[in-house]
C-alpha cells in the first residue's frame, strides 16, 4: 500500500474520503470481544452483527477483512472509549492503536467515535425489547457496535449537528 490508510475522529474529513458514501462496518472494542454493525450505503441505518470473540490481532483483521470484502464495505467506525470528562485513558490509547493498525491493514479509512453511553444506550434498547440477561449479554457489544455506527452516520449525514 503506497500511502497511509486515514484514520481520524473528524466526521468531515472522514466524509471526504468516501464521497460515494458506502457501506460502513462499526466496531465496539472490548478487551474479550468485538462487536460488529453494518450500515446501508445510504448511511441512514445501522445494524446490529456479530458479536466476535478477540484473539490476537492478526486473526481478528483476517476475520474483519473477509467480512468487508463480502459485504463490500467501505470504511470503518471504531468506538473510542472516552473518560466522562472527555480524557483518555489506557482503552482510548489502545482503540487508537487498533485503529491505526486495521486502517493499515483493511486499506480503509477509520472514524474513531464517541463511544460514551453507547452500551448504556444499547441495553436500554435490549430491555426494552423484553430481552433475557442470557440474551443481552450474548448482544450487548454487537447492539453497541450499532449505537456508535448509527451516531456517527446520522452525524456525517447532517442528520445531527
Amino acid at each position: 500500500m503506497a500511502a497511509q490508510a486515514l484514520v481520524t475522529e473528524d466526521r468531515a474529513e472522514f466524509r471526504a474520503s468516501l464521497p460515494g458514501g458506502g457501506v460502513l462496518l462499526g466496531l465496539d472494542l472490548g478487551t474479550k470481544t468485538l462487536g460488529t454493525a453494518l450500515c446501508d450505503a445510504g448511511w441512514r441505518f445501522a445494524s446490529p452483527g456479530k458479536t466476535l470473540t478477540r484473539g490476537k490481532f492478526g486473526a481478528d483483521s483476517a476475520l474483519l477483512k473477509a467480512l468487508c470484502k463480502e459485504r463490500g464495505v467501505a470504511g470503518v467506525v471504531l468506538g473510542l472509549p472516552l473518560n466522562m470528562d472527555a480524557s483518555e485513558g489506557p482503552r482510548a490509547q489502545s482503540s487508537r492503536a487498533y485503529a491505526r493498525n486495521l486502517a493499515e491493514k483493511l486499506g480503509l479509512p477509520v472514524l474513531l467515535w464517541d463511544e460514551r453511553w453507547s452500551t448504556a444506550d444499547a441495553e436500554r434498547g435490549l430491555i426494552s425489547q423484553d430481552m433475557s440477561r442470557a440474551k443481552r449479554a450474548e448482544r450487548i457489544d454487537s447492539a453497541a457496535a450499532a449505537v456508535i455506527l448509527q451516531g456517527a452516520i446520522d452525524a456525517l449525514s447532517g442528520s445531527l449537528f
